[in-house]
């Protein structure tokens, strides 16, 4: 039977954190001997960091043993933790008491996995799911009896089983009592252990529409742990992969399923069947992993999925990969991540459970993989190409700063343009002979005039040349600058950096 498509309010995922878990473990002591002295420990929760809002669904996925059950009794308060921190509503409830945890325990519960033992067989329907008002002395309005058939209507049972006893019903029908039990506080926060997996497929969609349904009506939050991909795939919002004890991956359900970035993570989506006619004579793509998972007692250095990953290199077999986020709302904790530029490219080498893991991957997938990865790492370094001259080109400012010069330059450039007052007087006096000058010329050829043996026309004509004109005169009179143009340029010269000796120097 298809599950239909399920219709998710465009809000669902925006709202406050409802749960918030930050580093969570729990370990399990072993002990032996007749002092029961510990000798070691399981570690079936060894730090997982996550995240739950108000509103959503997230669905959790893994094999058999990977520490899903116990990560739902952690974050219920039912089993005590070794380490870590759990918010609920934005308050520490990870070492309550029993006092303490009595007031949670109506915003917080439970939907266990297996629904025959889940229910007292000495006991009637309406006394298992009248329990909770019992135990937090709540009367409802109308009776304990009238609310506990009313809630049996809503889980699709008839108010008259209320006298009935659990194993006059069938499987689904127990399933749905736990759920009435759960229901009957109003629970902010309701976790559900693999609530469908003992069920017939017409049965797990009944229960799964019940659950979307109570979803929408009493605005509850869901954390769904199942092994059913297509259950998870339909009923969540975001979807997180755990492998022994770890959490590898988490993202929304549409990037999870389309673009799975971890190696577990595809394998995972590889297993899942198509209901295609069409493909049944097709070569299938399943990935098959070599071997079972590792003891949670002494779990494998670095990466915990190195023993069976195709893609498994030293520094996956030494570095534990951390959970970060590689695409918006996508957070993977891989060295060597699918559909993207590997985080760790200088390691080449492949370890030989890797090599040996490979054999059992198809060729297709392995050819696909490399592809992706490769057109990732090119598309990447575009990107950081395309970065790098927008960085180096200037900016306008730049450009502009860089063609008009500043005052002080252009200042500069002026001065070293114009000559200074001292210059053009030291190239006036060079270019004009000085008063001492001429009179020793004039002595000179005065005597060379007296000692000539020439007559007074000869000593006349000599003397012509030596006296200027009076028109000479008057034009150098005109052209020498006057006393006050002198004055004036004497105080700018001053003010003027560089007009005397760093002029003279440049």
């Amino acid at each position: 039977m298809t599950i239909p498509a399920q219709a998710k309010s465009a809000d669902s995922a925006d709202g406050e954190i409802l749960l918030k878990v930050s580093g969570l473990k729990r370990h399990f002591p072993i002990k032996k001997g007749l002092l029961q002295r510990q000798v070691g420990a399981v570690h079936a929760v060894d730090g997982i960091d996550f995240e739950v809002r108000a509103g959503e669904t997230l669905g959790v996925v893994g094999e058999s043993g990977c520490g899903k059950s116990t990560m739902g009794r952690l974050i219920t308060r039912l089993d005590e933790p070794t380490a870590g921190t759990i918010e609920f509503e934005g308050k520490d409830i990870t070492h309550l008491g029993v006092s303490g945890m009595r007031p949670m325990r109506r915003d917080v519960q439970m939907v266990f996995q297996d629904p025959y033992s889940s229910l007292n067989p000495r006991h009637t329907i309406g006394t298992i799911v009248g329990a909770p008002f019992r135990l937090q002395g709540v009367e409802p309005e109308g009776g304990i009896k009238k609310e506990v058939q009313r809630l049996l209507s809503v889980v699709g049972l008839n108010p008259e089983h209320y006298n009935r006893y659990p194993h006059e019903f069938s499987g689904g029908q127990r399933q749905r009592i736990g759920i009435a039990r759960a229901l009957a506080l109003k629970p902010k926060l309701v976790v559900a252990d693999e609530p469908v997996s003992a069920l017939d497929v017409s049965i797990q969609a009944q229960v799964v529409n019940l659950m979307d349904d109570l979803q929408e009506e009493l605005g509850l939050t869901y954390v769904i742990i199942a092994h059913d991909l297509s259950v998870v795939r339909h009923v969540s919002d975001r979807i997180a992969v755990m492998y022994l004890g770890k959490m590898v991956e988490i993202a929304d359900r549409t990037s999870l399923y389309e673009a799975p970035m971890h190696p577990y993570t595809k394998a995972l989506m590889s297993a899942v069947p198509i209901p295609d006619p069409k493909r049944r004579g097709a070569k299938s793509d399943r990935i098959l992993l070599r071997g079972d998972v590792p003891s949670p007692i002494s779990p494998p250095s670095g990466c915990r999925f190195h023993t069976r990953c195709w893609k498994a290199t030293e520094i996956c077999k030494t570095t534990e990969p951390q959970l970060l986020e590689l695409r918006p709302g996508q957070r993977v904790a891989c060295h060597h991540p699918e559909n993207f530029a590997d985080q760790a490219p200088q390691d080449t080498v492949l370890l030989t459970a890797a090599k040996e893991a490979s054999e059992l991957v198809p060729e297709a997938v392995l050819e696909e993989s490399a592809e992706t990865s490769a057109a990732v790492a090119a598309e990447v370094a575009e990107t950081a190409a395309a970065k790098e001259p927008e960085a180096e080109k200037p900016s306008v400012a730049e450009v502009e700063v860089a063609e008009e010069p500043s005052v002080a330059e252009a200042e500069k450039a002026e001065v070293a343009e114009e000559p200074s007052v001292a210059e053009a007087e030291k190239a006036e006096v060079a270019e004009k002979p000085s008063v001492t000058e001429v009179g020793e010329t004039k002595v000179e050829k005065t005597e060379a005039a007296e000692k000539s043996p020439v007559t007074g026309a000869g000593v006349a004509t000599a003397e012509t040349p030596e006296k200027p004109s009076a028109a000479e005169v008057e034009k150098a009179e005109a052209e020498k600058p006057s006393v006050a143009e002198v004055e004036k340029a004497e105080p700018e010269a001053a003010e003027k950096p560089g007009t005397g000796k760093a002029a003279e120097e440049k």
